[in-house]
């Protein structure tokens, strides 16, 4: 059996909800919305939330590579991003792949606060904070994890209206948002209500489109054709349950 933490070539990921997009592009923002790069925590499996960490040298790589393959799609008005490292090193190297391409720094699109797991080992993290670890799992959407953490109704709030703010102000263009594992898997499920998110991996790319009336559809979920010459976690640690 293979490791499920081992680096892989990327496959496609559609998980059911590619939309084949309007035929009239001035009826909705396309924001493309990429997770940051890999960290070094992120393959050691430990939880990042809000702790400002940078990326390592295959999230450097695994950047340059999705901005080199937006560089040959259609034209970006503008890269916003958390302004959490990880993802504003993302975002920045993807703008410098365009002439005066500005990067606006948005914290609403931060990943959750973990708070008392920030820092900590997934698998030490029941023993070290058993109290946060299970407000952590919890069915309740409105639990608050110990320690300053944030329940997954305030995240969810945070960054859909976020988004939307985003979308209601590009109308008929098309923008990139840099942000985290926890945040792409609560606008999926704002877009996709019926359906459970794969894994969202380093850099992946997630297609939204943002209609007046409050209408949002998924174009495509979870691309990673770009990183075909880029090792990448196969885990998707920080992009599935764990949330940061």
């Amino acid at each position: 059996m293979s490791d499920p933490d081992s680096r892989v070539i990327p496959q496609f990921v559609c998980n059911g909800d590619c939309l084949s997009g309007s035929s009239d592009e001035s009826a909705y923002a396309e924001i493309i919305v990429i997770r940051h790069g890999e960290t070094d925590w992120n393959a050691s499996k430990r939880l990042q939330g809000q702790l400002d960490v940078e990326l390592n040298d295959v999230g450097r790589k695994q950047a340059a590579a999705v901005a080199h393959r937006l560089s040959r799609e259609r034209k970006i008005s503008v890269v916003y991003s958390s302004d959490l490292k990880r993802a504003l090193d993302t975002a920045e190297t993807i703008a410098s792949s365009f002439e005066g391409l500005q990067v606006i720094k948005d914290p609403d699109l931060r990943e959750r606060h973990l708070g008392d797991l920030q820092g900590l080992v997934h698998h030490e993290a029941s023993k070290i904070s058993p109290k946060a670890y299970r407000a952590f799992l919890s069915y309740r959407t409105d639990q608050e994890i110990p320690g300053g953490g944030e329940s997954l109704d305030h995240l969810y709030d945070r960054c859909t209206s976020a988004l939307e703010r985003i979308g209601s102000k590009h109308r008929g263009e098309r923008v990139v948002v840099v942000t985290h594992g926890g945040v792409i898997r609560a606008l999926f499920e704002r877009a996709s209500p019926s359906e459970q998110p794969k894994r969202v991996l380093n850099t992946s790319v997630n297609i939204f489109h943002l209609f007046d009336g409050d209408i949002w559809t998924l174009k495509s979920w979870g691309d990673v054709s770009h990183l075909s010459q880029n090792e990448y976690l196969n885990s998707g640690f920080g992009g599935d349950g764990t949330s940061g």
